[in-house]
């Protein structure tokens, strides 16, 4: 029987990631889907030769509540092996089904090495300062992508493929869901951005972030973030969270500014093409991994950067 490689993915974009991976890895890529038919044929249109589709999640229904669902399906079907997206829900999700099928969960996982029959992960360990090697060695592989890991394939409407439905597992507890509040909707892709400047604590407050943004617009980047900025003073979205737990980034140019360089941040950044810095300490770690680095204020070299850049359109 073909070895069969399956995707969840609460973020399309994610999905198609991960289906471009899991037809690496295995003979199928399949992928596991919640929500309408748009999103079975998104799916086949991403790679997917293969959908278990949930069916649309009702209101009253959370995503967590769908793991005895996944299990029993995965226990059912026995593929070789399920990608979970790596987002806060995706990797919650994945810890409850590791301990639903006794499996441990590869968290993190940036690459996949073939060793034979087998497949080998690497991922980092120690808030990024070593990375593991480490091999599965149940029947199913349970492993959590994030974004930037692979390039998904071009998009193909015309593809077509098998659909599976699969019936609800009622869970034997549910958490109760209170309230909803609205977040504004966030944009950001920085896995495929070409360009990034991302500020860092130099920036002394949520205001001047502006300058950052008009800087960005000027080079055609996307903004990033260090964690502080988007987990300890919530000045940015978390989705703009560059590093270890956030995303990984492979652009033509990074641009840190105010960034000291820690490594739980600068192992998101190492696939950079151009690396510059920015910072009024010249001892500050990324001066290392920098291609290129100005030592100064960044309330002096910004404004001057922006005003160059003015100049030239």
């Amino acid at each position: 029987m073909a070895k069969e490689m399956w995707v969840f993915a609460e973020k399309p974009a994610l999905q198609a990631e991960l289906l471009a991976c899991a037809k690496t890895l295995g003979d199928a890529a399949a992928a596991v889907v919640l929500g309408n038919q748009a999103a079975v044929d998104q799916a086949f249109a991403q790679g997917a030769d293969k959908v278990f589709w949930l069916g649309e999640k009702p209101d009253h229904l959370l995503l967590d509540d769908y793991v005895p669902t996944l299990a029993a399906l995965l226990k059912e079907q026995k593929p070789a092996g399920m990608l979970v997206g790596a987002t806060r829900r995706g990797k919650a999700i994945a810890g409850r089904l590791g301990a639903a099928l006794g499996v441990t969960v590869l968290a993190d996982v940036k690459k996949f090495i073939a060793e034979g029959d087998s497949l080998q992960v690497s991922h980092m360990v120690f808030g990024g300062a070593a990375v593991r090697l480490e091999k599965a060695v149940t029947d199913i592989m349970l492993a959590t992508v994030s974004f930037g890991i692979v390039e998904a394939l071009p998009p193909d409407p015309s593809r077509k493929g098998e659909v599976v439905k699969v019936a609800f597992v009622e869970p034997k507890w549910k958490a109760v869901l209170r309230e909803r509040k609205p977040r504004p909707p966030s944009s950001v892709n920085l896995a495929a951005a070409k360009k990034v400047v991302c500020p860092g604590r130099g920036i002394a407050k949520k205001e001047d972030l502006e300058m950052i943004f008009e800087l960005a617009r000027l080079l055609e980047a996307e903004v990033g973030a260090t964690r502080p900025l988007t987990e300890g003073l919530d000045w940015l979205p978390r989705e703009r969270y560059i590093g270890v737990s956030g995303a990984f980034v492979k652009p033509d140019l990074y641009l840190g500014v105010g960034v000291s360089g820690q490594a739980q941040h600068t192992v998101g950044i190492t696939e950079s093409r151009v690396i510059v810095a920015i910072n009024k300490d010249g001892e500050a770690p990324l001066f290392s991994q920098s291609d290129y680095g100005i030592v100064g204020d960044l309330y002096q070299i910004v404004p001057a950067l922006i005003n160059a850049l003015k100049a030239r359109k």
